[in-house]
């Protein structure tokens, strides 16, 4: 967080709903899809994998017209901003913004990319014998079906390697800072000491268009994409 936490601090609404179901789903389907894959259940994998779709094209939406926490906007900064994060640097005369820090924002930023090259590769990869492929298969040539499954794979690995580092960081704050990020994201409140600027949250109808142009989206999609038939 950019603004420091304080126990005296006012209670301030931090995470709206669509942020911590995005991230709690996440949690959820990234061990659901591997386990699927291990044991060989297809079927499963797939039916994952479209939700998890689902949450990736929710967030990205979310990032663009949400709440301002969940803005890419707003936490998305360049190397000024993450070097004075790191150096420590702050200005006590003016109110700070809440959110991600200048490096979790960036680790968003990857993190959602890698889940949506994860989820594409996906879509039109098949397996070795020809047998299982995603939704979206019947749009590719073999030869780039068979390099999106070894891609698929390849970016599940970074994803260990990411989500070990986030882990770590969360570990960082916890035991080091002394300063829990998990009891936010789960109620969606926190306290905060000095001067801030509080998050605006988004309309709830804001949030149910979001949520049904990417169920939508993802529905179309594992019906492989149809497009109307003319006459």
């Amino acid at each position: 967080m950019i603004a420091p936490k304080g126990s005296d601090g006012p209670r301030v609404r931090l995470w709206d709903i669509g942020v911590r179901v995005t991230h709690g789903g996440f949690i959820i389907l990234l061990p659901a899809l591997w386990w699927s894959w291990k044991t060989g259940d297809m079927e499963w994998h797939k039916l994952f994998g479209i939700i998890m779709l689902g949450l990736v094209a929710f967030r990205i939406l979310w990032g663009l017209v949400g709440s301002s926490t969940a803005r890419f906007s707003r936490f998305v900064r360049g190397p000024a901003a993450i070097f004075a994060y790191l150096r420590g640097g702050t200005n006590d005369e003016q109110p700070l913004p809440v959110g991600h820090n200048p490096l979790g924002g960036w680790s968003v930023i990857v993190m959602l990319s890698l889940l949506g090259f994860q989820v594409a590769t996906g879509l039109i990869a098949q397996d070795v014998d020809g047998l299982e492929s995603g939704p979206l298969n019947h749009l590719v040539s073999y030869e780039t079906a068979d390099a999106a499954r070894a891609v698929h794979g390849l970016i599940f690995n970074i994803l260990l390697a990411l989500i070990a580092l986030h882990i770590c960081a969360i570990f960082y704050y916890t035991v080091v800072r002394r300063d829990s990020l998990i009891a936010p994201m789960i109620t969606g409140f926190r306290r905060f000491s000095g001067r801030i600027i509080e998050p605006v949250m988004a309309s709830p109808l804001r949030l149910i268009m979001c949520i049904t142009f990417a169920a939508a989206l993802a529905s179309w999609i594992s019906n492989g994409a149809p497009l109307p038939q003319g006459e």
